[in-house]
């Protein structure tokens, strides 16, 4: 069963990651203020990225991976400038402890694949 990885912008601008079976089902949850905490207290929300898998367990490790990253590895995601996620990781890297890491991803496309919604701008 396909699985989705998804970037939510909220009305407050932060970013919420989340990952379901149903993406078209888990967007109007979270527009009706049922799908999170974090999503209900900023309402709207506007999908701005997506990523396909042919398993949700693997749409699972995927946010659970993008969950960690700042903000700037995000939009760079968000933004299909995938070219400077190593980089972002590096900086991520000297400044965090070693307990925690992110770690680049060269390609979307490896277990399934992406398409940006929307530009931030």
């Amino acid at each position: 069963m396909k699985g989705y990885m998804y970037i939510l912008l909220c009305s407050d601008g932060s970013y919420y990651v989340g990952s379901t079976k149903n993406l078209a089902l888990r967007l109007e949850q979270h527009q009706r203020g049922e799908g999170s905490n974090h999503t209900k207290r900023r309402l709207p929300v506007e999908l701005v990225y997506v990523e396909e898998f042919p398993r949700i367990d693997l749409a699972f490790f995927r946010e659970k991976q993008v969950q960690k990253w700042r903000r700037e590895k995000k939009e760079a995601l968000i933004q299909g400038n995938s070219n400077l996620l190593p980089e972002l990781s590096k900086a991520y890297s000297n400044t965090v402890a070693s307990t925690g890491s992110a770690t680049a991803i060269g390609s979307a496309t490896a277990t399934g694949s992406a398409r940006a919604k929307r530009s931030v701008p």
